[in-house]
């Protein structure tokens, strides 16, 4: 075939397709949106799938520690209430002594129970942590931090500052704001005995605990949990100084405390993804299934197209053309299609994004969940169009095979 016979044949394929596109317009629009759904399923969870790696990544981040070690048992889903590191502070200061040490310090989480009123308390996630850093963002008020001294000291029998820092949303619920107070224990009981003033609004730690939470300092929450004398702790994390690698000394602390598990930051985010495979895996079945049905639901509709224009086809199959020119026709169509579907779903998904996560905030306290980098838009717009051509293309030449003088006479 000369280039101008394929030239010809191109601009004739393509201009059936377009008359045939134009012929039906109220099937040319629910295909293209069906399409842009399937995109958008797509789009959607592979947003949440990247969200949540990101969240863990960033949570870590901005800690701002290169090292974390921990002692099993941790139970993930406890929120690590089991504190199985004992003396926290001593070991804290020995880490500290090290010269490729820059810092050190503890950070424990429990469940408390709080409320403005004794007989009426809630159960909350509680941080202790020595002091809050960049990233709490308040909505009110403001963090607390100690000297160096009281870091390295062992924690006292009694809180000592008394403060709290609340979730909005606990602040909401308990009808408080900064400069009130409130009562915290690790029991009802004990409670009534601790009254804390708090100092700041954020949600700092309920974005990562899921649930909302309330930031103490480290050595008062271990006094209102009765734990001072054993100084238990859920972590360790320390900074190595400017000129150390990181990864060296991980290596070293493990040799010298072989009871832990010392990872840098990066190899704990890979151990909290290790220690939640069963959720990974289902957020990448759920991917997966999404990107299966979304070319199930493209082929099928375009098999569903071509059936629909069995007559049509039949009709240009009896006046000469071949299975291939109806296979390029109905392609086309695909390619249009595809192409609309797919800049659709792509100019809906931020729309979609922004309202499951405001979702994901308001209810699970989880702000920016889902998150949309430019691969995720390519491989949506990819998919579209090339699921779309190619089930297009196939659904053509299948319906080709069939488009006979009979459907005519019919």
């Amino acid at each position: 075939m000369s280039v101008g016979g394929a030239i010809v044949r191109t601009r004739a394929v393509i201009g059936l397709a377009l008359a045939q596109l134009r012929r039906s317009p109220g099937r040319t629009v629910l295909t293209v949106l069906a399409v842009t759904l399937a995109v958008l399923s797509v789009t959607v969870l592979a947003s949440l799938g990247v969200g949540v790696v990101e969240k863990g990544e960033q949570g870590l981040d901005s800690a701002d520690r290169d090292i974390w070690i921990s002692r099993s048992p941790v139970d993930p889903a406890a929120s690590g209430t089991e504190n199985p590191i004992s003396g926290a502070h001593g070991t804290a200061a020995q880490l500290t002594a090290r010269d490729d040490i820059a810092s050190a310090s503890p950070i424990a989480m429990y469940d408390v129970y709080l409320g403005t009123d004794p007989s009426d308390l809630q159960r909350r996630p509680a941080v202790g942590v020595q002091e809050t850093h960049d990233g709490f963002d308040f909505e009110a008020g403001q963090g607390f931090e100690v000297d160096e001294e009281t870091a390295a000291s062992p924690p006292p029998d009694e809180p000592q500052r008394d403060e709290i820092i609340l979730d909005p949303r606990v602040a909401d619920e308990l009808g408080v704001s900064v400069g009130d107070t409130i009562y915290v224990g690790t029991s009802r009981h004990t409670a009534e005995t601790n009254e804390l003033t708090v100092i700041g609004i954020s949600g700092y730690y309920s974005q990562y605990l899921g649930s909302p939470a309330v930031t103490v300092p480290l050595g008062d929450l271990q006094a209102i949990a009765g734990t001072s004398g054993t100084d238990r702790a859920t972590y360790l994390t320390a900074d190595v100084v400017d000129d150390a690698d990181r990864d060296a000394v991980a290596a070293d602390l493990g040799e010298a405390y072989p009871e832990y598990d010392v990872r840098t930051s990066d190899n704990q985010v890979q151990s909290m993804l290790e220690e939640r495979t069963m959720v990974l895996a289902s957020g990448a079945t759920l991917v997966g299934l999404a990107v299966l049905g979304g070319i199930v639901l493209t082929a099928n509709l375009f098999a569903l197209v071509a059936h629909q224009q069995r007559e049509e086809l039949a009709a240009l199959r009896a006046i000469g053309l071949s299975r291939r020119l109806l296979a390029g026709t109905i392609g086309t169509q695909g390619l249009v299609i595809g192409l609309l579907g797919g800049l659709l779903a792509v100019a809906v998904t931020p729309l979609a994004v922004i309202g499951l996560n405001r979702f994901s905030a308001s209810v699970l306290g989880f702000e920016r969940l889902l998150r949309t980098p430019p691969e995720i838009y390519a491989g949506g717009f990819a998919l579209a169009l090339g699921a779309g051509t190619i089930v297009a293309i196939v659904a053509g030449w299948r319906a080709g095979r069939y488009a006979r003088i009979e459907h005519l006479q019919a």
